[in-house]
């Protein structure tokens, strides 16, 4: 830790507390900013990203190095690490938000009032976002990009585990903004490891009007209940994948393997995969192969065992477990009705899936399942902003205010009201 981290920690609320001031100040600055300005910026950063990447591997090593020595799992360490095709993805995440269209200022629903004033709604920053979250560096480098572009100002803190690689990527986007014109603090990264900065940040609701916190179950409970400051959080991805059985077998099975084995770390990532009893005998041996060569531990019902005798007995806590690991939940259900039934009881309102050749179930899949993203017939992975034509996302939203589902540029903005008259008055 560099000796300014050590010195911040000596009175860490004072020092929330000029952050917060900072913010609030860059905040009016980058609302005001042409989107040309913003954009230069956001390539800037991806340059220097770019030509940043070694000394951001040697960095990311430290972490990586002091996380197995203090016993990170692999899903953490999966999290943490930062390879030549994640640093790569984070230049590319810079240049997609670019590419977006500014949502700021963007008028919508002109219409003339029998008054004869014209009444619409504008497209205006939220304006501080506090960002807290753990191990995944590359958030850093996306949480900025998108504040940048949605005309916000970020207040980052990443857990101490990626310590070194977010202050690396801190580096380059303070650089990025510098050769644009922009200050510094439109994005500000804490650099204290101390846990009391995460208590500050969400209680500083004089500087801060949102917070998005992004890491584990137990870290999203603890802000949404110290927060007074409105959250966007989910608390943990426990998504489905239903084998209808009309579904076309191929599909199925490539599907559902994808889902859970694309990458496991990940709040998308397929934990329970339910099968219709109709299909279970064609479609389960094939996945039971497929998934034992992935290295995957399958935990089935008893039905599941009857096809999969060498596969352990789920427990009840396995349908609503979010593994982040090669772990997957298996149970054969009656149908539709009962797959919909399942997920209700104990899915997250995350993402689910199911895979059909037949329309109408479709249909009602999408229509009665209640979760943020609801797919047809695709893998649960697709379910984050880049695959959604964010660019990038702050997070993912279950809550269904004021955003619900990848958080993009646009969830980062909200509607203020506009009147245009001449002279109007009210009788």
């Amino acid at each position: 830790m560099s000796a300014k981290a050590e010195a911040v920690t000596v009175d860490v609320p004072a020092h929330m507390q000029a952050v917060g001031r900072r913010a609030r100040a860059a905040a009016k600055q980058i609302s005001r900013a042409e989107s040309g300005m913003k954009d230069a910026a956001l390539h800037a950063i991806a340059a220097a990203i770019e030509a940043a990447a070694d000394r951001l591997a040697t960095e990311n090593g430290k972490d990586l190095a002091a996380g197995r020595q203090h016993g990170l799992d692999a899903a953490l360490l999966d999290r943490l690490e930062l390879n030549t095709a994640r640093i790569a993805a984070m230049a590319e995440g810079l240049r997609e938000i670019a590419l977006l269209p500014d949502p700021v200022g963007s008028i919508s629903e002109m219409n003339f009032r029998p008054s004869g004033i014209q009444v619409g709604r504008m497209r205006v920053p939220l304006g501080v976002i506090g960002i807290i979250y753990e191990s995944r560096p590359n958030v850093t480098a996306d949480a900025a990009g998108l504040c940048l572009k949605s005309g916000n100002a970020a207040i980052l803190r990443g857990g101490s585990e990626a310590i070194h690689s977010n202050q690396a990527i801190a580096a380059c986007i303070h650089e990025g903004l510098a050769s644009a014109g922009l200050p510094a603090d439109v994005v500000q990264v804490i650099e204290t490891t101390d846990r009391a900065a995460v208590g500050e940040l969400v209680r500083m609701g004089d500087y801060v009007d949102v917070i998005v916190p992004r890491g584990g179950k137990g870290l999203i409970e603890r802000i949404s209940r110290e927060s007074r400051v409105p959250v966007i959080k989910h608390l943990h991805g426990v998504c489905h994948t239903y084998i209808d059985d009309l579904a076309d077998i191929d599909k199925a099975v490539t599907v559902s393997v994808n889902a859970k084995t694309q990458r496991y770390g990940t709040c998308n990532t397929m934990e329970t995969l339910l099968v219709a009893a109709g299909i279970a005998d064609r479609v389960l041996p094939e996945l039971g192969a497929r998934y034992r060569e992935a290295g995957v531990e399958l935990r089935g019902c008893e039905a599941t065992r009857r096809i999969l005798p060498d596969i352990k007995a789920a427990t009840d806590a396995d349908w609503s477990e979010e593994y982040l690991a090669p772990v997957l939940a298996v149970r054969v259900v009656d149908d539709l009705d009962a797959a919909i039934e399942h997920i209700d009881r104990y899915g997250s309102d995350h993402t689910d899936a199911i895979i059909t050749e037949s329309l109408p179930r479709a249909q009602r899949f999408l229509r009665e399942v209640d979760s943020s993203s609801v797919m047809v017939n695709a893998s649960s992975r697709f379910a984050d902003g880049f695959e959604y034509g964010l660019g990038a996302e702050i997070g993912i939203s279950t809550d269904k205010l004021h955003v619900r589902g990848p958080v993009g540029l646009e969830g980062l903005t909200t509607l203020k009201y506009i009147v245009l008259g001449d002279g109007h008055i009210r009788t």
